[in-house]
């Protein structure tokens, strides 16, 4: 991925485990509480994860053996 759409999914991840602790987990009924925020809490670790991954930004050289292949 690279820097916008990482920004964008890790964004709209975030928003979305925001949402689900805040309004699920506290504002709902009262037997959703510990789900919505677990399910909060696990969007937030993917967003944060796809938000902060460098490391996909960088591409690879394709090192083939042989030279070029022929088909």
């Amino acid at each position: 991925m690279n820097l916008v759409s990482r920004t964008i999914t890790g964004g709209l991840i975030l928003l979305v485990g925001f949402w689900f602790i805040f309004f699920i987990g506290f504002i709902d009924g009262p037997g959703i509480d510990y789900v919505g925020i677990f399910v909060g809490f696990l969007f937030l670790i993917l967003g944060s994860y796809i938000f902060l991954n460098k490391k996909e930004d960088n591409i690879e050289e394709i090192k083939s053996k042989g030279g070029k292949k022929k088909w």
